[in-house]
């Protein structure tokens, strides 16, 4: 039997002025809403998706202080940098929340951070999540967790340490919130760099899933408000024959191992690249440029998701609207060196990809514009 300390909280006129909100009996942690038992047993649930994704680096195991990495392979490269980044998968957690549907969030989770640090041509080398919720439950993060594993697996990182935490009167029961962080390696003499891009380098583009994890508080209140279960789990023609809730829940692709295999296989041809996450297009590939050049990017060059065109649809956004939202169809773009394009196409082909060439380089200040305006839906294949 559990041993339990108990304070008297009668006073006396010379005794210590007791707290107001002391009983006479002191609370539990779990009697107060943290269940450590259930944490364990959260951790004990997650120990084989963790030990899934550990590379030789990984010193160690989970439960420590710690996460511990050897960084041996740094010593071979000529200015070794660390690149880390942190993100979180902001309102589609509500949409996953409603469908009851916990594993593609975590895949959202690790590609949103890695996908950041590819932009400097880094290799993701090991993840640490942070999952807050309202009341723990170890299946529902042990399905959280399973999905930030899978994500870790496509990435080519390992998951080496997280936190759990339960915040009882601050978030509702079956709430919950994650944040990722992600740590990589490049050597300075091979990043990927926006000073390198110049006038006459060509636009690739890489397709993306759907929405990935942006534009979700616009796509919830037009596609998800008001909606009955039945009516998010109906199978749609405009959608595919997918619902809204699995066209929603799409997982945010990963491109790490098709991009550092080009990386490898044509030094130098990628002068930079563009994570396309919030502010869509107009407000992500300007980030690649220097301030000596443009980017002109020709619509109708590759296709919209149907998720895509049915959101805008809904919210009735003009072709402005819709490119400074949402990423259109366009997860990343590469900028290339013209006289390598051919061999990047050919090796992202190799590795699984269909590109798209979207537009160049030209002269001008680090802005992004459009040719073919009105033409943002118009691919024909």
């Amino acid at each position: 039997m559990t041993e339990r300390i108990t304070v008297n909280a009668a006073q006396t006129e010379d005794g210590p002025h007791m707290p107001s909100w002391m009983d006479e009996d002191a609370l539990t942690y779990a009697q107060a809403g943290v269940d450590t038992a259930e944490g364990a047993r959260a951790v004990d649930a997650i120990k084989g998706v963790v030990h899934d994704t550990y590379r030789p680096e990984v010193v160690g195991d989970i439960g420590g202080f710690g996460g511990l990495f050897s960084v041996a392979a740094a010593k071979d490269m000529a200015d070794p940098l660390l690149v880390s980044g942190t993100d979180g998968v902001g309102t589609k957690l509500k949409v996953a929340q409603l469908a009851g549907k916990h594993d593609t969030v975590g895949i959202d989770l690790v590609a949103m951070c890695a996908n950041d640090i590819l932009a400097t041509g880094a290799e993701p080398l090991f993840f640490l999540d942070y999952v807050a919720v309202g009341k723990l439950k170890a299946e529902a993060v042990a399905e959280i967790v399973a999905g930030i594993g899978e994500g870790c697996k496509q990435a080519g990182c390992a998951l080496i340490g997280g936190e759990m935490a339960e915040h009882p009167g601050v978030m509702d029961p079956d709430d919950y919130d994650l944040s990722g962080f992600c740590v990589g390696l490049v050597d300075r003499p091979r990043m990927l760099d926006p000073e390198s891009v110049r006038e006459g380098d060509v636009l690739v583009g890489l397709a993306s899933s759907g929405l990935h994890s942006n534009g979700y508080s616009l796509a919830r209140k037009v596609c998800v408000e008001g909606k009955t279960h039945y009516e998010l789990r109906l199978e749609r023609e405009e959608l595919g024959g997918a619902s809204l809730q699995e066209a929603l829940l799409a997982p945010t692709r990963i491109y790490v191992k098709p991009v550092r295999a080009v990386l490898d296989a044509c030094p130098g041809a990628v002068r930079a690249l563009a994570h396309i996450t919030g502010g869509g297009i107009s407000e992500n590939l300007d980030r690649a440029l220097p301030k000596t050049c443009d980017a002109q990017v020709d619509l109708g060059t590759w296709p919209v998701p149907a998720i895509a065109t049915f959101v805008c649809n809904a919210a009735h956004l003009d072709e402005t609207e819709a490119l400074k939202t949402f990423n259109m169809g366009l997860g990343m773009v590469l900028i290339v060196d013209p006289a390598q394009v051919e061999a990047v196409e050919a090796a992202l082909a190799e590795a699984g990809e269909t590109t798209y060439r979207v537009g160049r380089i030209t002269k001008g200040t680090g802005a992004v514009s459009y040719t073919n305006e009105g033409n943002l839906y118009g691919f024909e294949g």
